[in-house]
């Protein structure tokens, strides 16, 4: 792993703790993980699995054992294979209890309609109980059900109010938030302005076809600029860390 900018005093392999370290002095911070072909799709044969790598894999590690919660969407949780507990690594464990946070993210999953598996082990096996985000009138035998898998969130009416989830998971001290999608999740994360970073793996590989970009949703208007803040390579691939025009830069 190379780090090319901010170019370093030193040519060494980076410290991606202190790379990707969340900002200070802030009750709230949104970040986005997903890895992209170098033609922009966020899914090979409906999955991200085929466009991550080793170095992609040790990232996507690091911003877990720096997170709060990992929020996530039902589709994304089925697709993407959640069935296993969210663990974090040993090398984290110390500087999680330093702060006062959990043995590992909590993961919550964003469902107003509750298809969830609550029998599986992301939630029975989970080292800090899964989180469930919905509405609420979700239907009453299914939030029975999630309420006696883990912890329950209610934001909104008819569809999850993203703004709402997130501010609530901060206020309950869980501000350090990392969003892994799906592009619907994300687009809406987004559009709700609670979006402060963008993390992009860019894999060398091109795929064609028409599947996901890594947000999918309605076209912004105007754009949402971002500012770039990091930007890593190894094994052909590109690791950029975008922040939101607005949100403050740090080291």
């Amino acid at each position: 792993m190379r780090q090319l900018l901010p170019k370093p005093a030193r040519d060494a392999e980076p410290d991606l703790t202190t790379v990707y370290a969340y900002p200070g002095g802030t009750k709230r911070w949104v970040r986005a993980n997903m890895v992209s072909s170098l033609d922009g799709a966020a899914a090979a044969d409906g999955r991200s699995e085929p466009l991550s790598g080793p170095a992609d894999k040790q990232i996507f590690r690091v911003l877990r054992g720096l997170a709060d919660v990992v929020l996530v969407g039902a589709g994304t949780v089925r697709t993407e294979g959640y069935g296993r507990p969210v663990l974090a690594r040993e090398q984290f464990a110390e500087a999680r209890s330093r702060v006062g946070q959990p043995a590992a993210a909590a993961v919550a999953v964003v469902s107003a309609g509750l298809d969830l598996d609550f029998d599986s082990p992301l939630y029975r096996e989970a080292v800090t109980p899964t989180i469930t985000v919905t509405v609420e009138d979700a239907p009453e035998e299914r939030l029975a059900a999630a309420r006696a898998a883990g912890e329950v969130l209610v934001a909104g009416r008819g569809r999850v109010d993203l703004a709402a989830a997130v501010d609530l998971l901060a206020a309950s001290g869980r501000g350090r938030i990392l969003c892994e999608g799906g592009p619907h999740l994300l687009a809406g994360i987004a559009a709700a302005g609670r979006l402060d970073e963008m993390c992009l793996s860019v894999a060398p590989r091109l795929i064609a076809g028409e599947g996901p970009r890594t947000l999918q949703g309605a076209e912004f208007d105007p754009p949402l600029p971002m500012k770039l803040h990091t930007l890593l390579t190894a094994d052909g691939f590109l690791f950029a860390r975008y922040l939101m025009a607005h949100s403050p830069e740090h080291g």
